[in-house]
């Protein structure tokens, strides 16, 4: 008797190595009918960011072509999940539905409403975990609390085994009798209509295999002394792996299993500081699906309940808020950051603290629009990581940096880019001063600045914020919340 065929919905797992659900599907030896939805209405208040739109399209296209070589196709609809899965079971015959688990607030409700829709119509419904080492309704402290500290989290997790990534059961993927109706890719519009995302191209390349490319570079070359490197945006010390991490183009499996791998140069697991601290990055992303899984209001609200009623300051007309997404706030370091954003969609860890405590603490202006930025702009937007990011640098969150710790946007600057190099690239009308001064233009002589050609206020912005009174009024607004 023919097997029924089955739906691999495919989601934020966008890769045919190491995916659970693809390979279950294979298991039952019968047909796979690889979908991909896009369900804006069911991600809540959080559909795709624009710059994330962009990836997800070169992603789906290297989805796409992956499939096909494999003798399969990848489906695509738009509209509502529930909706479009028991239309095409139907029209397939399908007899079970696969996927790979979600832990967004939004995407939790949907799937368990779809998963009793789809289970009172008579399929079988299996979810799986293609995206976590761990899932976080699996780990607990010992009072059987979830954990809101990340060290005692990661040492818990450090006990725990990690299961090996899976290999693609079959060469070809066998393929059902009728196939489920399509739309083109170019029917989503993705892709933005006026070409604000040209440099992305230059930066990335979206898909499973340069997922795998760059895992293996940064394996090879740079996890060694990333421990020291990771800090400083002049250098090119980071994975840069989050977009492909978040959109499973790669998983965190995959990722420890190169790690390891490596280590057997040496017999000792981590191999190296740089990859222990890599795998300790690793473990932030596990934390902060954590912390989003136990927590879902965090994604809006603070986890520290007392911080709803911070003081945040009035900007009449957005001019503070648009002066900092612009990267025209007058300090260099800051400005940099946010023109890579602006250019790459993607920013520096570092300098999006540096961004992040900027916002919060210099121009007091509340952390969830700082939030909706990186959303709309970061190709690997990521809520959970979003979040946790956000609310540490407010000093709201769980294991959050203290409020009172507020970053000298000169200090940071001359400690991680220390030559100037970081600003001279994305700040390009400070180019020419030198390093004593670029991280502090206003300090610098008259004579120097007509040197390096800047015109403090017309080619180069004044800080709109002078960070000794910012930082005073900071620690006031800190203090009312703590009275």
């Amino acid at each position: 008797m023919s097997v029924a065929p089955a739906i691999v919905w495919f989601r934020q797992d966008l890769r045919l190595q190491d995916n659970p659900a693809l390979n279950a599907a294979l298991a039952r030896r019968g047909p796979v009918i690889p979908v991909y939805i896009l369900d804006s209405a069911g991600e809540g208040n959080r559909p795709v960011g624009p710059a994330a739109r962009w990836w997800l399209h070169h992603s789906l296209a290297a989805l796409g072509a992956a499939l096909r070589d494999r003798g399969s196709r990848l489906t695509i609809a738009r509209g509502d999940a529930a909706a479009v899965l028991r239309a095409m079971a139907a029209t397939t015959g399908a007899g079970a539905v696969l996927w790979n688990c979600r832990y967004e607030p939004a995407a939790v409700r949907r799937d368990a409403t779809i998963e009793t829709g789809l289970k009172a119509a008579g399929l079988t419904v299996l979810g799986f975990n293609g995206s976590l080492l761990h899932e976080p309704h699996t780990i607990m402290n010992r009072q059987g609390r979830p954990f809101q500290v990340f060290t005692p989290f990661w040492r818990h997790c450090l006990a725990l085994e990690v299961t090996a990534p899976m290999r693609l059961a079959t060469g070809k993927i066998p393929a059902p009798n009728r196939w489920p109706q399509t739309v083109k890719l170019a029917a989503l519009a993705l892709l933005p209509r006026v070409n604000w995302a040209g440099e992305f191209a230059k930066s990335w390349q979206p898909g499973e295999a340069g997922a795998a490319r760059r895992l293996r570079q940064f394996v090879a070359r740079a996890m060694r002394d990333y421990a020291d490197d990771r800090e400083r945006p002049d250098r090119a010390g980071t994975s840069r792996l989050s977009p492909w991490l978040h959109f499973g183009e790669i998983s965190p499996r995959q990722v420890w299993a190169a790690v390891k791998l490596r280590a057997r140069h040496t017999g000792v697991f981590p191999p190296n500081r740089g990859a222990q601290v890599f795998l300790k990055e690793i473990g932030w992303r596990e934390f902060a699906y954590h912390l989003l899984w136990h927590f879902p209001h965090t994604a809006e609200r603070p986890l520290r309940e007392k911080f709803r009623r911070f003081p945040w300051a009035r900007d009449p007309g957005g001019a503070k808020l648009r002066a900092w997404q612009r990267g025209r706030t007058g300090y260099p370091i800051v400005d940099a950051g946010m023109r890579q954003l602006r250019q790459t969609g993607w920013m520096h860890n570092r300098a999006r603290m540096i961004v992040a405590s900027f916002l919060v603490k210099h121009l007091r202006l509340p952390w969830t629009r700082g939030a909706a930025w990186f959303w709309d702009t970061l190709v690997d937007a990521d809520l959970a990581n979003n979040t946790l990011g956000w609310q540490w640098s407010a000093g709201c969150g769980a294991d959050a940096a203290p409020y009172f710790r507020i970053f000298s946007p000169m200090l940071q600057g001359g400690k991680f880019d220390p030559g100037g190099d970081y600003v001279r690239r994305w700040v390009p009308e400070l180019a020419r001063l030198d390093a004593p001064h670029i991280h502090a233009p206003w300090r610098a002589p008259d004579l120097v600045l007509v040197a390096a050609g800047v015109k403090l206020g017309e080619n180069y912005p004044r800080p709109i914020v002078d960070h000794a009174m910012a930082r005073a009024e900071a620690l006031a607004a800190l203090k009312a919340v703590r009275a």
